[in-house]
């Protein structure tokens, strides 16, 4: 017994010896926050998921994720139409449009501008049949509808294996309450 009070006393110094320190005059201040006094960059943007991995164009990625939403689609809307035009026979024709009511040009221009509109007095929704580009639920099924708005031409018909990524749910339900997002598995 007398040796395990022996050790038990030796450990304790130690411990004691490796967590104290004689830096009282040091002075160190403890960040209260986040520093912002650093210099920052930009470096990717995705309002609108897939928007930019499928229209910007491989040597043009950096260029246009560093570049301001008000400047993109001066910028970038005519590169969106040619990849647009070159993917989907929905747009095949001059004037052909989407469900929108949208020919090439002007969703184009839309999606190049690549940010996440938010109704501040309406449905919040990616599309629901009737709000469209009024923000994002989380439930949204964001990349079928734009596979849809891409290829499905005005009535959501043309090319309906192109026309929906078969991920009807998230794998997990999310929650009612803050934070929302489902738990990882």
């Amino acid at each position: 017994m007398k040796t395990i009070k022996i050790l038990t006393f030796a450990l304790s110094i130690s411990v004691l010896a490796f967590n104290c320190s004689n830096d009282d005059d040091n002075n160190v201040v403890m960040p209260t926050g986040p520093d912002f006094s650093g210099t920052y960059m930009q470096e990717d943007q995705m309002g609108r998921p897939a928007v930019n991995t499928v229209f910007v164009s491989a040597d043009s990625k950096d260029a246009f994720n560093t570049t301001i939403p008000s400047e993109q689609n001066a910028a970038f809307q005519s590169m969106f139409e040619t990849n647009l035009t070159g993917l989907s026979p929905a747009y095949a024709n001059e004037g052909d449009q989407n469900a929108l009511m949208l020919d090439a040009p002007t969703f184009t221009g839309l999606l190049a501008t690549d940010v996440l509109n938010v109704s501040l007095d309406g449905t919040t929704t990616f599309y629901d049949g009737t709000n469209v580009l009024t923000g994002r639920a989380l439930a949204d099924d964001v990349i079928t509808v734009e596979l849809l708005l891409i290829f499905g031409g005005e009535d959501f018909s043309e090319n309906p294996t192109l026309s929906d990524d078969n991920v009807d749910a998230n794998d997990k339900p999310f929650l009612t309450s803050f934070p929302y997002l489902a738990s990882p598995w």
